[in-house]
């Protein structure tokens, strides 16, 4: 299992990185610490991957362009493929861990065209929850987070791991198609489709350190500029600007960890302008200044 405390995203799509997943064995497992940073959290991003996780420690909350859900620790849940979405931890949470199954449905499915494809995967990633909280109150739910737990006790130096792996997860997969199959069936709204704000999103990653006005971005996309004020609206809850501002701090707080570089030359090349500027705004982003940042993430190391 794998151990992160990050994760990789191509700057070009926002699809995370998967390590070590081959074609031949699409799988992988994680812990993530989400705590170990000193502001932990992952940004938006997606893959092609379904996940299921589950919550050891402290809280972790997901969200999506519909709407946002914590899960406490006891709790887990199901994230289908291609859904854009960030993690946080709640600020009241001390420790968070989960861990987390990612893997292609081609993994159960087999050859693509299949039975097994046709009558079971695609009718849950296509018209499936994009995420399905579990909870131990519902007996349903409680059966499935039982067998989600045991799923990770598999070890993989174990004859037969592969297969065992792939007959725990069927079996789990059937059991989330069980729990979702009466929403599946009712016909409920559609899911609003991510393209459009990966689109704009890759373009605001590709240009975020010059100067960029919401009607550049929204040309970018040949849409109006108010189309642009709802995609972000409907998606993230948030306007074209404050995630951009969002965005380049976030890239300043990476350059801050991992380089020397003047506070000054990290406020130009991420695109906040002045130190003055950058230190304000980085103030009320993370509580404390650029400066104070960086030691308190190089003292962490030492301790």
């Amino acid at each position: 299992m794998k151990h992160l405390q990050h994760i990789d995203i191509a700057a070009d799509s926002r699809e995370e990185i998967l390590p070590d997943f081959s074609p031949d064995f699409p799988y992988l497992a994680s812990c993530a610490e989400l705590s170990q940073q000193l502001y932990p959290g992952a940004p938006w991003h997606w893959h092609r991957a379904v996940e299921l996780f589950y919550v050891k420690s402290g809280a972790v909350e997901y969200i999506i362009p519909e709407g946002s859900h914590v899960f406490p620790a006891g709790t887990g849940g199901f994230l289908n493929a291609n859904v854009l979405h960030s993690t946080r931890i709640p600020a009241a949470c001390q420790r968070s861990i989960e861990i987390l199954h990612l893997f292609d449905p081609s993994f159960l499915a087999g050859e693509r065209g299949s039975r097994i494809e046709r009558k079971y995967i695609l009718p849950l990633t296509a018209s499936g929850p994009r995420l399905l909280p579990l909870g131990p109150e519902d007996p349903a739910q409680a059966r499935i987070l039982t067998l989600l737990q045991e799923s990770f006790t598999l070890s993989d130096a174990r004859w037969g791991y592969e297969l065992r792996l792939r007959q725990a997860l069927s079996e789990l997969w059937l059991a989330l198609y069980d729990l979702a199959r009466p929403a599946m069936e009712s016909g409920g709204p559609a899911a609003p489709s991510d393209a459009l704000i990966k689109a704009l999103l890759v373009y605001i990653h590709e240009n975020y350190a010059r100067n960029l006005s919401v009607d550049e971005l929204a040309a970018a996309v040949h849409i109006s500029r108010r189309a642009c004020f709802r995609v972000f609206r409907q998606n993230l809850r948030m306007t074209p600007l404050e995630y951009l501002r969002q965005y380049r701090l976030s890239k300043a707080r990476t350059l801050l960890e991992s380089t020397r570089l003047p506070v000054t030359e990290i406020a130009y090349a991420c695109g906040l302008g002045s130190s003055s500027y950058f230190g304000k705004t980085f103030r009320e982003a993370f509580g404390c200044t650029p400066g104070a940042y960086r030691r308190n993430w190089h003292d962490r190391d030492r301790k």
